[in-house]
């Protein structure tokens, strides 16, 4: 009876040491920090194989290291999420090199302090300033870039100078070079390989300047599309050879292409 309530009581008193202990832990942001609340479970039954202070130290120190490791890569504006990665990291089971192992895992809570939540609060107001800032100055860039592209657009803008000098135009050849190049900026999220296939079609057709060459191009291209099962596609290709290159530039009728 006295061994009974012996381990009972060194059960309680580990429990006691294991329960509701404190973390300061760091989050993805340096400054900002979560606030733990950890209780850890032995599974291991008395006797122990070290003194009970000892082992709660150990899982104590075990289990605030697991948890900061991990912590630093929560984004404290997002607490959901952090507290379901920090739940499931702590309910691991680890052990202490004892002989024989102690086994134990945790459980925990996880908030902010009020300057902590003060402090995420200031940070999404500077990011969603710095986002609007970044997109208007991107719109800005991509409308310019898109003005520029062709000569014409290049030399309005330099027809809105002070006084400009009509006698003295600037090369045509080197607009259209100039005018090329912001022709290939494209925004990142023109950047994939399907607008890259798209350029390469484009300097493809612009190849073959004759307009019977470029309707046997397009009349290929419709029936590929058909055959690829795609007779949506199909369709506008030839109404865009319909419409556009069957169009006789001198009386303004539609011709028969033949």
């Amino acid at each position: 009876m006295f061994y009974m309530n012996s381990r009972r009581a060194a059960r309680r008193r580990l429990r006691r040491r294991l329960s509701r202990f404190s973390a300061r832990v760091p989050s993805l942001y340096p400054g900002i920090g979560f606030n733990a609340r950890i209780t850890a479970t032995v599974l291991n039954s008395p006797p122990y194989p070290a003194p009970i202070d000892d082992i709660a130290h150990d899982v104590r120190t075990s289990l605030r290291s697991a948890l900061s490791d991990l912590s630093q890569a929560c984004d404290p504006s997002d607490l959901p999420s952090a507290r379901d990665e920090c739940w499931r990291h702590m309910a691991r089971v680890r052990t202490l090199p004892t002989t024989p192992p102690i086994e134990y895992h945790g459980a925990l809570t996880l908030d902010l302090l009020p300057h902590d939540q003060t402090a995420v609060t200031a940070l999404l107001d500077a990011q969603r300033r710095q986002t609007v800032v970044d997109t208007v100055r991107r719109q800005r860039g991509e409308a310019i870039a898109r003005e520029l592209s062709v000569p014409a657009g290049l030399l309005v803008r330099w027809s809105e100078q002070e006084q400009p000098n009509w006698s003295d135009l600037p090369d045509l050849t080197e607009i259209a070079k100039t005018a090329q190049a912001f022709a290939e900026y494209r925004p990142e999220h023109e950047r994939t390989l399907e607008f890259e296939a798209l350029e390469v079609l484009r300097d493809f057709l612009s190849s073959f300047p004759d307009k019977p060459q470029k309707e046997m191009l397009y009349t290929i291209l419709a029936q590929g599309m058909r055959h690829a099962q795609r007779p949506a596609h199909a369709a506008r290709v030839e109404k865009l050879l319909n419409g556009h290159l069957r169009v006789d530039p001198l009386n303004d009728r539609r011709t028969t292409g033949t």
